[in-house]
């Protein structure tokens, strides 16, 4: 998947003389008809990310205690940038019931928009905008209804260089409709629009791009995704734009900020080059700023901007680069502590799940070298179901887990294992990532259905 490539290069100083002027006193502002409230919750931390995929996989590569520690603890996007109308809702409605399941707020980042890029690194999109508001529809059928925050199309507002006028003012219309759709599929999603950054446009200009894009439908505007601004530098940018955004009577629109990789110096656009980048602050949605919802890790730390390396890949030199030297997580952030070499880290069970060292519901028989507990969330004609796979008093090396599922219920969607069948008796089996578990150290996996979930009981064996 072709992930947002080498935008960065828009950071040359064409609006400096703007962003001098984008320090203005920010105004505490009250929420406006699509903002719930400032955003609260923990972030979901996907335990299938490339980063964890990666230390998974190499536990005695001399990078990888910083890798894990710093950057796979850390929730981060899941970017949704191929276009898949048939499947797309499925693949959603896996990532967010698999977050709902763990009690987090999952992070989707949208990257489809026809002609996205301008022909660059990535480059790519739906067909036309007919066929992307269809796979915008799609996607939306798979949010759910609990809160989820969605970066909509990086870079499609703050580079317009390759597009007519009627192709911007098209561009315009389908990103406001898009928003409508995903506000209509869940109303519970926070939707934030694309501001570039500090040092590409003016602030004014940043506002009326958002205001013809249709921020008025949105919660807000997100930045720095295409760059490695400093926090503060963005902060005052996004407060002029609300600013800006006020004097057009759009109010209540409020910003979110990626410091993923906004540590280090500015140096060179390309974070493929650059030694002197370091992740900045972790993300959190307690940001103690009344004009910020949230710091987020848009752009996952490692992954290549295709300079050096395939725009997209993760790449273990660059996310080391980033994260050496750097302090730990704060300890109020998750994980407070660190997931084993041995095994990918996992998503935190929902709080009705027995703590991961204590003995499954229904004892599995003597010499299986693991146990499961089921945590079931239950809604009006289906569910999700999050299973905690724990080994013994040894490591092992996979495992499969068996679960009865009720008469009538189906499963539809399963992440992080292999299943048997779809209805009565099932067995999961790990995939190639989460297989080798550590003594006493727990993996996950998922999936939902429809009619009643399972009972909590299930049956572990290791292989």
């Amino acid at each position: 998947m072709a992930i947002l490539s080498s935008l960065r290069r828009r950071s040359v100083a064409t609006s400096l003389a703007a962003v001098a002027g984008a320090t203005a006193v920010g105004v505490c502002l009250t929420v406006g008809s699509a903002s719930a409230g400032t955003l609260s919750g923990s972030l979901y931390r996907d335990p299938s990310s490339a980063v964890v995929r990666w230390v998974a996989a190499n536990p005695g590569d001399s990078r990888t205690a910083v890798i894990r520690d710093k950057i796979a603890s850390q929730p981060q996007a899941r970017w949704f940038a191929n276009f898949n109308p048939s499947t797309v809702q499925s693949e959603v409605s896996g990532f967010i019931g698999a977050a709902n399941a763990a009690q987090q707020i999952p992070v989707l980042a949208v990257y489809e928009i026809t002609n996205r890029d301008c022909g660059g690194a990535s480059a790519g999109g739906a067909p036309d905008l007919n066929q992307y508001q269809t796979w915008v529809s799609n996607f939306a059928r798979g949010l759910g209804n609990q809160t989820v925050i969605i970066i909509l199309e990086t870079d499609s507002l703050a580079l317009l260089t390759c597009l007519s006028s009627a192709e911007i003012n098209a561009r315009n219309q389908a990103i406001s409709t898009a928003t409508r759709t995903i506000k209509s599929g869940n109303p519970n999603a926070k939707v934030y629009l694309d501001a570039g950054h500090s040092t590409w446009n003016s602030a004014g200009e940043t506002a009326n791009r958002l205001r013809a894009a249709g921020v008025q439908y949105a919660d807000g505007f997100f930045s720095n995704v295409s760059n490695y601004n400093s926090t503060s530098n963005e902060a005052n940018f996004g407060r002029a734009v609300i600013s800006a955004l006020n004097g057009m009577g759009i109010s209540g629109k409020r910003q979110v900020i990626d410091t993923s990789r906004n540590g280090g110096a500015s140096g060179d656009w390309c974070g493929d080059d650059n030694s002197d980048r370091r992740i900045g602050q972790y993300p959190t949605t307690n940001t103690g700023d009344s004009n910020i919802d949230a710091y987020l890790w848009v752009k996952p730390p490692g992954e290549a901007d295709g300079c050096r390396y395939t725009a997209g890949s993760f790449q273990p030199d660059l996310a080391y680069s980033l994260a050496n030297g750097v302090p730990n997580p704060p300890t109020t952030a998750p994980p407070t502590t660190a997931p084993p070499t041995t095994a990918p880290p996992t998503t935190a069970p929902p709080t009705t799940a027995p703590p991961t060292t204590a003995p499954p519901t229904t004892p599995p028989p003597t010499g299986n070298g693991c146990s499961a507990s089921v945590a079931v969330n239950q809604w009006s004609g289906g569910f999700t179901a999050s299973v905690t796979v724990t080994a013994g008093s040894a490591d092992i090396n996979g495992w499969t887990t068996t679960i009865t599922l009720p008469s009538g219920a189906a499963v539809t969607g399963v992440w992080s294992a292999q299943a048997s069948g779809t209805s009565g008796t099932i067995r999961y089996t790990n995939v190639s990532y989460n297989g080798r578990v550590g003594a006493g150290q727990s993996t996950s996996f998922g999936f939902q259905g429809t009619g009643t979930g399972p009972g909590a009981s299930a049956i572990c064996a290791a292989s």
